[in-house]
């Protein structure tokens, strides 16, 4: 069935109109003339083919076609009111969803994030298990991706864009690095992250060459040492998120707070 088009500016100055029965008010309080109420009233009678006001020596009234369509209108507004709330619920200020790689929340995300909570108890977290996740499908309002950029999205990067290199031996290679020893050279151990490459190198099983800040959320936990001098390398990690998520005030809240210091 196809939907009759709604003039819903129209409307919404009928409606103003018909609760102060002066286009004068009604004109005051949506910030437009006299003229422009009177003027969208006219066209929304010759839409509808009714008269909804009279002028008599009382004032401005409504006419019996105007007062029939005036309460399913109002119940309509609020049905739009409801809408709009429910399309808004997933993006209350106090729920984030969030995709992050496994080995860098772990690593780095989870105690900032735990940081974050302390200081806003309110907060709801719920982390997507796939860096990759779709925006859309999975309501995320921002994610941490391992990239050479923010793509098409907004985002800032985390840290710099640096590497460092962990145990000795032979190469371990992993996703963001899977031809340490260059092209077409095979490595001895292939593993699924960054994560487990610095696990296979602190267990003596090769060398692997990870995010530097990575490796220095794993240093502050106390699971590797500090380490060595960093080189610069095209990949970081960056917190990205579409423009209208990244506007809202609640994600710039938790970028600021993961960007701080």
């Amino acid at each position: 069935m196809k939907r009759t088009h709604l003039p819903l500016n129209a409307l919404r100055v009928f409606d103003a109109a018909a609760r102060h029965l002066s286009f004068t008010r009604a004109a005051d309080e949506l910030a437009v003339t006299p003229a422009a109420v009177g003027q969208q009233i006219r066209a929304l009678e010759d839409l509808l083919g009714v008269v909804l006001f009279r002028r008599t020596a009382k004032g401005l009234e409504l006419t019996a076609e105007g007062e029939a369509g005036l309460a399913p209108l109002r119940a309509g507004f609020l049905h739009f009111e409801d809408a709009v709330q429910a399309m808004q619920a997933g993006q209350a200020s106090h729920v984030y969803t969030l995709a992050a790689p496994r080995d860098f929340f772990a690593a780095w995300l989870a105690p900032r994030l735990a940081a974050f909570r302390a200081a806003n108890p309110e907060v709801r977290i719920a982390l997507v298990d796939s860096a990759h996740a779709d925006f859309t499908e999975a309501n995320l309002d921002l994610a941490v991706r391992l990239a050479d950029g923010p793509g098409a999205f907004e985002g800032v990067m985390l840290g710099t864009a640096a590497r460092v290199t962990l145990g000795e031996g032979e190469w371990i290679a992993w996703p963001g690095d899977p031809h340490p020893a260059g092209e077409g050279q095979e490595a001895p151990l292939s593993v699924g992250d960054a994560g487990q490459a610095m696990a296979a190198a602190a267990a003596g099983m090769g060398r692997a060459r990870v995010p530097e800040l990575l490796a220095r959320g794993w240093a502050e936990l106390g699971r590797i040492a500090a380490p060595n001098a960093a080189e610069p390398c095209r990949m970081a990690y960056w917190l990205v998120a579409p423009l209208p998520q990244w506007r809202q005030k609640k994600v710039r809240a938790l970028v600021a707070h993961l960007t701080a210091g």
